[in-house]
This record gives C-alpha cells, structure tokens and sequence, in this order.
C-alpha cells in the first residue's frame, strides 16, 4: 500500500495532525509512505517507521507539476492542506483513492480534532486523536544540574499574535535567578529576539543564549525537549513543546485558543485578556491599538508561572 501524504506548511500544523497521520498510517499494513511539505513540515516526520521518501515542495520551481506527475503511482492521496495549489496537486497525482482537507467544512473543535475528524471520515473509522507525536532525534541536556526557561517570542502568523520584547524580557530577568534563558526563534525572528538581548543586556543578566535562527529544526526540538519551562507566543515551538510535555506559559492574542492551544499538555497555562474584539483572527490589529497582547504585562505571566510550579 503506497501513500502520499501532503502535510500542513506551517509547524505547529503540522505537528497537530501528527494524531491523524498516525491513525491514517495505522489503519493499513506495512504502508510505504512519501511525505511532501514544506522545509519544516517535512523535518517534523522524516523518521516516521515505513517512510520512503520525504519530498520538500519548492512552489516557485517552474515545472514544480510536472515534478508532481513524475512521482509515480500511489493508492492513496491525501492532502491536510486546503489551498488552491493543493487542489491542483490533487489533479496531477496518480492515485486510487484522493482527499483533501476543506478547513471551510472543518471548522469545530481542537486544529487536531479538526484533521482527525477529516481522516475518519475519508476512510470510515472512528478513531481518537492520541497525543502529538514527533519523529526526531532528541540530545540530552549538557548540565543536568541546571534549569533552562524557553523565550520564544515570534510568531509566523503576523505581528498581531506578538508579544512585546520588553515585556518578554522583564520576565527573564525575574526568572533569571533559577533558570539558564534559552531565547529561541526561527528565521525572520532575529529582530525581536535581539531586542530582548538588549533589555538582558541593558538589566546586567548574563545567563543566556540567543539562538533565534541558529538552529535546524531537529535542534530546536532538542532544545524544546531539554526545557523546564517554556514562555511562548502561539507558535509552532509551542506545540513542539506540547508532544514534548514541556510545562508552558502560551500567551494568546487574536487567535482561538479553543482551536490552537497546545494538545494533551497537562503542565500549560493560557495567559490572555478577555476582550470583546478577542479573536479577530487577523495578521495586523485592524483597530490599530492591539489591546489584546499591550493589556498583558509581565506580572500577569509571572502569575502564571507561579501556578504551574
């Protein structure tokens, strides 16, 4: 049985269908199977058991559908993505059996939930969504006798769902004392990272490390797995902390947390204001006062902490 699979593009997407890649895989036997995503979707899943190929999808490649014919055949398709690309590739794979995901027909409950729901009901089952579950290598700490605390303040989605730098570092510095401060971010995210440097700087702390676009995916994750706290906007990181158990502050803005909150983490604490412009859903504050993340100060999160130790 030959499956290819589409994956979500963003990470945190992807990590939240990892529940229904699992079922999906589960319902066949000995499944050979190609994954084709994005650079980080297809990090994430790369050492799955029974993994043939894992494709990276170049969009900007002129004859990107032709590379799509040339796959070869497959006995199913399926795609967790909803986007017209998507519903072309649809249309260039060969394949018996075809499914895209339509998030315009998927649209209650947890992202997971949402993805799960998409492959019961392609293929008849009635499964739960388990726990999110990442392929990856994952390295030990290098001094046990240490606590490490996460800062990851970007945010692929837009600025809307950023945090502020200054207030990020205030808890830093508060948490300084306890724990070596890890500040994470991907490519893009260099800025606001620094510029919590700054503030560390500027507040004499010296016990951190700033490695906002310094590391591949597997090291990221390696990082996120050798946390004792994560302090994160919602954000791929943070899901990779969810499958990872790692105890996490989230700070929500203009996005459903009902819908993006990390999965099955027993030990993460949602931190947000309750405003009647609360969720837009919107990559800029189209009321230019972005209420919803200048409203939470570093108190608020330093409560949170507090509660979750």
């Amino acid at each position: 049985m030959k499956l290819l699979i589409e994956l979500p593009t963003w990470m945190g997407d992807t990590v939240m269908a990892t529940p229904a890649i699992i079922n999906l895989i589960s319902h066949y036997k000995t499944p050979k199977i190609t994954f084709i995503g994005s650079v980080v979707s297809s990090k994430l899943v790369e050492n799955y058991k029974d993994v043939d190929r894992v494709i990276i999808l170049d969009k900007k490649k002129l004859n990107i559908f032709k590379d799509i014919i040339n796959l070869g055949n497959f006995d199913v398709f399926i795609s967790f993505r909803s986007s017209f690309f998507s519903s072309l590739m649809m249309l260039c794979v060969s394949s018996n059996i075809k499914h895209q995901f339509d998030k315009k027909k998927y649209t209650k409950g947890h992202t997971v939930e949402k993805y799960n729901n998409f492959i019961n009901e392609c293929f008849g089952l009635n499964k739960s969504p388990g726990r999110l579950k990442l392929k990856t290598k994952v390295f030990l700490k290098k001094d046990c006798n240490k606590k490490f605390l996460g800062i990851n303040p970007g945010a692929s989605y837009g600025s809307a769902k950023r945090w502020y730098p200054n207030e990020f570092g205030k808890v830093a510095v508060s948490l300084a004392k306890n724990y070596e401060i890890l500040i994470l971010g991907g490519p893009g995210e260099e800025n606001i990272a620094a510029e919590i440097e700054k503030y560390l700087i500027k507040k004499n702390v010296k016990n951190y490390t700033n490695l906002a676009a310094k590391t591949s995916v597997s090291e990221l994750i390696s990082e996120i797995n050798n946390l004792d706290l994560l302090i994160t906007a919602d954000s791929g990181p943070m899901h990779i902390a969810a499958a990872l158990n790692v105890p996490t502050i989230s700070i929500f803005g203009p996005t459903k947390n009902d819908e993006t909150a990390q999965w099955m983490n027993k030990k993460s604490i949602i931190v947000k204001k309750k405003l009647e412009c609360q969720p837009c859903m919107k990559r800029t504050c189209p009321l230019k006062h972005h209420n919803c993340m200048k409203l939470i100060e570093a108190k608020d999160v330093l409560e949170a902490v507090k509660r979750l130790n």
